[in-house]
């Protein structure tokens, strides 16, 4: 045994050995480089990311070298340097003078030597033509550092600056670009050729398009091209956000003619690719004293063959909580786009309700039937007319509430994540007016949820949310349970009970308020690229008055996990009062809290 041990202590010696024997060292040296052009002179290297990789084969190294004086150049280049010298040896011979038919079984010492050399300047920075009040980019232009991503962009943004006014197969007919080494200038000359003004020609369809599930009018109409109208860029990925928007298709994509018919239009080919017509999802949420929630949905995206989508939600919450019974409903909900105008979806909806809250029980039906417009990539808003009908029992009793009533909503969500979000901010604005309809009384419903994010590094952003409503013209016994307003629980203060702040008791049970404010503050920490924590405060008041006088206020604090996935974080919060009733609650779900 004493043997045994003796031959695989110094077999592991000798592979340890051989494996240092044959390791690469790899160097590089940039005489005066500042900390960036150090970082992408090693980012450019092919032969220092070779030896990191544990790369020992001798040809390999030899032809990484070799194409890295290319690159060491171009990074040279990309930064202002363009009278810089580069030398790379390979065990001490220049790289370049190794023969490739020369057979290398391995390379112990790699060294690359750059010395920049001065900055070079513009002492020419010219771009013509360009349209009228068009600018070059900024830094090109005399006297500026003179880099190679500052030249193409100024070529680029000349392009695009011609498409934008209607151009569209402007593209650069020339340049002429002369680094002068004995002053360190650069002379630069870029000619656009502009092209024709162009018009939007024909929609027509790519082969693959005319196989789709999709009608082909259908097709034609969501994209909405403006046939006759001048050329534009943002037309074009108008018209391919559309298409994406509906959800029916894989990909969308706008091509342009490559030759312009010549009446001085374009056309314009559709191609699209079929997604997979059906889907379905589901999520749950855990909190210690509203229970646990579940919903799922399923989902058509192209119903009767013009990109319609129904859609069936049905959710459960409050089973096993401390927050009344529990709750139920079912919604279902038809989409058409492209509804008299391409930006706008036709939306009918039904909804079915069993709510058995704190406050009140109730049974209820709606139909609604609108539009949502899509005023920008940003901003939609959304408008409907409809029924409701609901059976109420609380405090004041057994109940109808029978109403014909509006919905009106402004969304304009600038966040950069939906459910992570780390800047940007979230605006929500809504307005239901109701006309009550056999004795019920009639009144509006305002709210409004805004919340906003600021990173100030990779690993914290901060968080707020404030959000506000309120009930005008009916009386707090007149209006629908649903209408009024609650504090507490995982939606609006953390830590109190479901719904425990009222704006109003009668007979000794909250009825609800007609007015509330709410504020919530986190800072989101991340520890490593999988764990997160967070702190946070909330902060809820309710009053019986649509003025927002004489109310309630409670508050509540507590700290956080966050799991990143793929899918979104995983959130577990545990929260306790800081004012108002004494407990704590505990919350599980995806995605942040708000």
């Amino acid at each position: 045994m004493p043997m045994i041990r003796s031959l695989l202590t110094a077999c592991t010696v000798t592979v340890l050995a051989a494996s240092q024997l044959y390791a690469t060292e790899a160097r590089l040296v940039a005489t005066g480089a500042g900390s960036d052009l150090q970082e992408d002179l090693e980012a450019a290297s092919l032969a220092l990311g070779a030896v990191e990789e544990g790369t020992t084969d001798g040809q390999e190294l030899i032809a990484a070298a070799q194409a890295d004086y290319q690159r060491m150049v171009a990074a040279l280049y990309e930064n202002g340097y363009f009278g810089g010298v580069v030398s790379i040896k390979l065990d001490g011979t220049e790289a370049a003078d190794v023969s490739p038919l020369r057979r290398v079984a391995s390379v112990n010492n790699i060294l690359i030597t750059v010395v920049p050399g001065p900055r070079y300047r513009f002492s020419r920075a010219q771009i013509a033509p360009l349209p009228r009040d068009a600018e070059p980019v900024e830094g090109y232009r005399v006297g500026e550092t003179a880099t190679t991503p500052v030249i193409r962009r100024a070529a680029q943004d000349g392009v695009d600056d011609w498409r934008e006014a209607g151009h569209a197969k402007a593209d650069v007919a020339g340049q002429d670009i002369v680094a002068e080494h004995a002053n360190a200038t650069v002379r630069s000359r870029i000619d656009l050729a502009p092209g024709p003004f162009l018009r939007f020609g024909r929609a027509l369809l790519s082969e693959r398009s005319q196989t789709s599930a999709v009608r082909q009018e259908r097709i034609l109409a969501i994209a909405g091209i403006p046939t006759g109208e001048a050329f534009s860029p943002q037309e074009v990925r108008e018209a391919q956000r559309r298409l994406r928007r509906t959800g029916a298709f894989r990909s969308a994509v706008v091509d342009e003619a490559e030759v312009p018919n010549r009446d001085g239009s374009l056309d314009m080919i559709v191609d699209v690719e079929d997604t997979l017509p059906r889907r379905f999802g589901f999520g749950l949420e855990l909190s210690s004293d509203e229970g646990a929630a579940a919903n799922a949905y399923w989902l058509h995206r192209n119903l009767f063959g013009g990109a319609e989508r129904f859609r069936i939600d049905g959710d459960v919450s409050g089973v096993g909580g401390d927050s009344g019974g529990i709750d139920y409903g079912l919604t279902a909900q038809l989409t058409r786009p492209a509804f008299l105008h391409p930006d706008n979806d036709a939306r009918f909806r039904i909804t079915l309700e069993h709510n058995d809250e704190p406050a009140y029980v109730s049974d209820l039906f709606e139909a609604i039937a609108g539009v949502q417009r899509y005023f920008s990539e940003d901003l939609t808003g959304e408008f409907g007319l409809g029924v409701r009908f609901a059976r109420v029992e609380d405090a004041y009793g057994e109940r109808n509430f029978n109403h014909v009533l509006g919905r009106g909503d402004l969304t304009w969500d600038r966040r950069d994540d939906e459910l992570d979000p780390r800047s940007g901010y979230y605006t929500e604005v809504g307005a239901i007016p109701f006309l009550g309809i056999d004795g019920s009384e009639s009144g509006a419903r305002l709210s409004t949820d805004l919340r906003a994010f600021y990173s100030f590094s990779e690993r914290f952003t901060l968080a707020g949310r404030v959000q506000a409503g309120s009930v005008l013209g009916a009386s707090i016994e007149g209006t629908p349970p649903e209408f009024l307003f609650f504090s507490g629980g995982g939606g609006t203060v953390r830590g109190q009970d479901y719904q425990s702040l009222s704006g109003a008791i009668v007979a000794g049970q909250p009825v609800g308020g007609r007015s509330f404010l709410g504020l919530s503050g986190e800072i989101r920490a991340k520890v490593t690229d999988s764990i997160g924590v967070v702190g946070f405060v909330d902060y809820g008041y309710v009053s019986p008055d649509p003025d927002f006088s004489g109310g309630d206020d409670h508050a509540g604090a507590g700290i956080g996990g966050r799991y990143y996935t793929p899918i979104g974080p995983v959130r577990f919060d545990i929260a306790v009062p800081i004012s108002g009733e004494s407990g704590y609650g505990i919350y599980v779900g995806i995605g942040q809290a708000f």
